[in-house]
């Protein structure tokens, strides 16, 4: 069994080809999505941020939105660059729109991968630490927004307050019980997926990866979803983490299907440099009619390891072709894998 949920970019572009023509339309359209979404028997509504791009950027109002129209499917990101984020202000956030939701937040963050301009996390007032690389400030603002989703009390309180105090030291507020374990960590790398088990951090792998071995995509990720389960249990942690995997997969049940993805062209793994020093393997998508999607799938070792998959969707086309493809795989394509 595994839980399936829907990972959206959240693209826009004025073009008369578009189904998100404006942020309005993709904001909307990711509520009602979510809505769909849940109606299908979906698990989960996941955005990704990107900033300085036409896609979904300020993910806490969009989550907040996203529950208040729902009542069950989980509420996530994949995932939130922390080298953008103030962790005490995002912990305000998230601890609002996790309680808007009802506990249903499951939040992604990542220390961040190439972006539109060049070190745009400065526009945000932020610049690593002598000594710190771009990526150190990220893991090191993550840190500190783990540690303050405790709830423990940390700040010394006014003895004059405009407000009665409860006594003690003074923690962030809304606080949002059991967030802290509801955060995963988004990992390009084996070393970094273990840095996450020993933060005691969920596990949210993607079709990017560091190429460390040279293998398939999908043998490297089975081998750091491992590497990560062996440094949980070595780090002590007494609760069972989760991990997901994201995936490009079409069944091909109508024209419309076979005219969009039924032309091929992306059943190989692609090999890259992400910066100057970064060799990367992209992996594969998947689009085929349902019987040959399913022998495909059961293939792919790094679904194998997960217990969350999360399908990329091609929001542009909107919302009902969306819903159209996750229910395609819930209902043709889950259930042979024995998903569901």
């Amino acid at each position: 069994m595994k839980k399936i949920g829907f990972l959206s970019f959240g693209h826009w572009s004025p073009s008369p080809h578009s189904g998100t023509r404006s942020a309005a339309d993709a904001l909307l359209q990711s509520i009602d999505l979510a809505v769909a979404a849940e109606q299908l028997g979906a698990d989960g509504a996941y955005v990704r941020v990107h900033h300085f791009a036409r896609q979904l950027a300020s993910p806490f109002p969009l989550l907040a939105a996203m529950g208040a129209k729902t009542t069950s499917i989980e509420l996530g990101t994949a995932v939130i660059d922390m080298r953008y984020e103030n962790p005490l202000y995002m912990a305000e956030d998230a601890g609002a729109a996790d309680l808007i939701a009802g506990g249903r937040l499951q939040l992604g963050l990542s220390r961040g991968s190439p972006e539109q301009v060049i070190d745009g996390w400065r526009h945000f007032g932020y610049a690593p630490a002598e000594g710190e690389t771009d990526a150190d400030m990220g893991r090191r603002h993550a840190e500190v927004f783990l540690q303050v989703l405790k709830g423990e009390g940390f700040a010394k309180p006014n003895p004059r307050p405009m407000f009665p105090n409860p006594p003690g030291l003074l923690r962030l507020e809304p606080h949002a019980e059991g967030l802290r374990e509801r955060i995963w960590w988004g990992s390009g790398s084996n070393a970094t997926a273990v840095w996450a088990a020993r933060q005691g951090m969920n596990l949210q792998s993607s079709t990017l990866k560091d190429d460390e071995t040279g293998e398939p995509f999908h043998v490297q990720q089975a081998r750091q979803i491992r590497a990560y389960r062996e440094a949980w249990a070595e780090a002590g942690h007494t609760r069972t983490p989760r991990v997901s995997v994201s995936r490009s997969i079409f069944p091909l049940l109508d024209d419309r299907d076979r005219e969009y993805f039924g032309r091929g062209g992306k059943e190989e793994d692609q090999v890259g440099f992400i910066d100057e020093k970064t060799r990367a393997i992209f992996g594969r998508g998947y689009a085929a009619e349902p019987e040959a999607l399913v022998a495909q799938l059961r293939a792919d070792e790094g679904i194998a390891e997960a217990d969350t998959l999360l399908l990329t969707i091609p929001n542009q086309l909107g919302v009902e072709y969306c819903a159209h493809v996750i229910e395609g795989i819930l209902t043709q394509v889950a259930p042979a894998l024995g998903w569901r």
